[in-house]
């Protein structure tokens, strides 16, 4: 079968399309004959090694399709299944071997594709919103990369939880994108100075929390933008890891300080199923949209993750074996 594959780290130009044998499944896993896969930024931290991948490594951790073979053992799912995962590597593939308890069925009458591109960043923006730090109707949030794929859907969730939200873009054209998510507050962090602006919103009062994908340039104004008490929620690193900084940074407003991961907040069955079924229920009656900014050729990897890199895109991007 064809697949991407990691044979050295680097650029994009690392990501080699070739032949690779075919997967089988041992006792609890499933072949999923994919339909699409998704792109994250996890997959380019791999590729540049800041993950300290394990070469030859094929990329990738989400996607969707049916499922054509399974193992011993397997009471999840069937033959003829249209599913949809995350948390399972190896996915910028034609086929994939997944653990069947990571697979959860996509509902009847929802595109497959959709899927793949609502797993991984739908269940993130559900457990920030509803878990780490559950929002409520009286709390102001803080949201980066408002029109990222993550950003978007943790808008609408928050919107759905009745908070008010500022968020964070890079362009104008990325406003309007963030506005229609339902965003109430947006700083152009390429022109503004976040926490100035954050505080003249909030008068001087600070937001409960900050959800922060960015990481290294975004770390300082996070800080500075919130209340007493306030939640930094640092869940991902585009812009690099934060460098170390000592607790006493924390001190002045008593704030909190986590980095989460998916993996963490579903790891047993129940709750995947749980945040899964949230997720893609509400994608099916349209009270989530899930905003897909590109679909590529599995062939054409390496201008997907240009694109992802180079923020040239608003929403999930797919690969289309």
């Amino acid at each position: 079968m064809k697949a991407i594959q990691l044979t050295e780290v680097g650029g994009p130009e690392v990501l080699k399309f070739v032949e690779v044998p075919e997967p089988a499944p041992g006792p609890d896993q499933a072949i999923v004959q994919l339909s699409a896969a998704g792109v994250n930024y996890m997959d380019v931290q791999a590729r540049i090694g800041a993950s300290n991948p394990t070469l030859p490594l094929i990329p990738g951790g989400e996607g969707s399709g049916i499922v054509i073979e399974i193992g011993k053992g397997v009471t999840e799912v069937s033959v003829g299944d249209r599913v949809a995962y995350t948390g399972a590597g190896m996915s910028y593939a034609e086929k994939v071997c997944v653990p069947s308890w990571r697979l959860v069925k996509v509902p009847d009458g929802m595109d497959v594709e959709v899927g793949a591109a609502a797993m991984l960043q739908g269940m993130t923006a559900h457990y920030l919103a509803f878990t780490t730090y559950p929002l409520k109707d009286s709390d102001t949030a803080l949201i980066h990369s408002g029109a990222g794929g993550v950003g978007l859907l943790l808008i609408q969730m928050a919107k759905m939880a009745g908070a008010r939200v500022i968020t964070t873009v890079s362009t104008k054209e990325k406003s309007a994108i963030a506005q229609d998510a339902g965003a109430d507050h947006i700083i152009l962090n390429s022109q503004e100075n976040i926490a100035d602006e954050v505080m003249k919103i909030t008068n001087d009062q600070g937001v409960q929390v900050v959800y922060d994908a960015v990481g290294k340039d975004t770390f300082e104004e996070s800080v500075a933008s919130l209340s007493p008490r306030g939640y930094l929620v640092s869940y991902g690193a585009a812009s690099g890891p934060v460098p170390p900084v000592p607790l006493s940074v924390l001190n002045p407003k008593s704030l909190f300080l986590t980095r989460p991961t998916l993996v963490s907040y579903t790891a047993t069955r129940e709750e995947l199923e749980q945040r899964s079924a949230d997720v893609l229920g509400w994608v099916k009656t349209g009270k989530l949209q899930v905003k897909i900014h590109g679909r590529y050729a599995l062939k054409d990897a390496a201008e997907a993750h240009r694109d992802l890199q180079g923020r040239f895109t608003s929403g999930k991007l797919l690969l289309i074996p």
